[in-house]
């Protein structure tokens, strides 16, 4: 009977499916990429991969997102039962408690550490874990406002190591834009995909107010601004060899927006998803190229 209370209260299964751990690779890969094709050296001159500021940053960073996944798990528990009810953690595998707490003590252990590397770091730590809240308590409820700001965060989780180091500034935020825009047209995406329990829990997201074809439409105006965005800010860069591979993911990015324009069932969302994530690694790598 123990065990059996235990197992309720906290899972290692939970814990992992919770945390979304495939994802928090991806950001902590991108930080490291960044690191080290980007910013290259220190601020006092050692190779930054010997920094162990960096890795200070990159450990919070991750805290940061591992405990944003688990609020937004705990008061999305209901859209969840009628979106993926194969999939709900929260109060299944994890006491809904329990994950209150782990949210706080990762957040707060983040800014502890964000405050070994600066106060200025400490401070935007704590901007990030109080706006993942925000936005899983209310903001992601709202039409494209919620969007913006889970897409703001990820493209200054590369841009965050540019204001630290303050070196590469225009290269990293040339990455940063990229990890906003995709993400921008990935989290509307997932908007679509989840329409059934967004409406039926009051949520006000874009597919909701502005409709399924609407929503579709503006996917593709948010897609060509990324497309001129990009272009111009590499172009600016005046690093040919960048400019050609953006310029060549452009053909895939071309596939994906087609794969959108045909998408009208659940599991072609989910697929774009995951289509967005590839999109988004292909791009990481190209930092290697530098």
């Amino acid at each position: 009977m123990n065990t059996m209370t235990v197992d309720r209260t906290i899972s290692i299964r939970g814990l992992f499916r919770i945390s979304r751990p495939i994802n928090l690779l991806m950001v902590g890969f991108a930080q490291l990429m960044t690191a080290y094709f980007l910013i290259g050296t220190s601020n006092s001159g050692l190779p930054v991969v010997q920094d162990y500021k960096l890795y200070l940053i990159l450990i919070s960073t991750l805290l940061i997102t591992a405990a944003g996944y688990m609020i937004n798990d705990y008061y999305d528990v209901k859209i969840d039962y009628v979106n993926r009810p194969g999939n709900v953690v929260v109060g299944k595998g994890i006491k809904r408690r329990v994950v209150i707490l782990l949210h706080t003590i990762l957040n707060f252990t983040a800014i502890g550490l964000g405050y070994l590397v600066s106060p200025k770091i400490a401070l935007i730590n704590f901007f990030a874990a109080f706006l993942l809240w925000f936005y899983s308590n209310q903001l992601k409820r709202e039409p494209f406002v919620g969007n913006f700001t889970v897409a703001f965060l990820t493209g200054f989780s590369i841009y965050i190591l540019a204001i630290h180091y303050q070196k590469a500034e225009l290269l990293v935020l040339t990455y940063a834009i990229f990890a906003f825009f995709l993400n921008l047209i990935r989290e509307i995406i997932k908007d679509i995909e989840d329409r059934p329990g967004d409406r039926k829990h009051g949520c006000r997201t874009l597919p909701i107010v502005l409709g399924f074809r609407k929503t579709k439409s503006l996917i593709f105006l948010i897609a060509m601004v990324f497309v001129c965005a990009i272009l111009i800010v590499t172009y600016k860069l005046d690093r040919p060899l960048i400019f050609y591979y953006f310029s060549g993911m452009g053909i895939f990015f071309l596939y994906f927006m087609y794969r959108i324009y045909l998408a009208d069932r659940k599991d072609h969302f989910t697929q774009l998803s995951t289509i967005a994530k590839i999109l988004m690694m292909i791009g990481t790598l190209s930092m290697s190229m530098l």
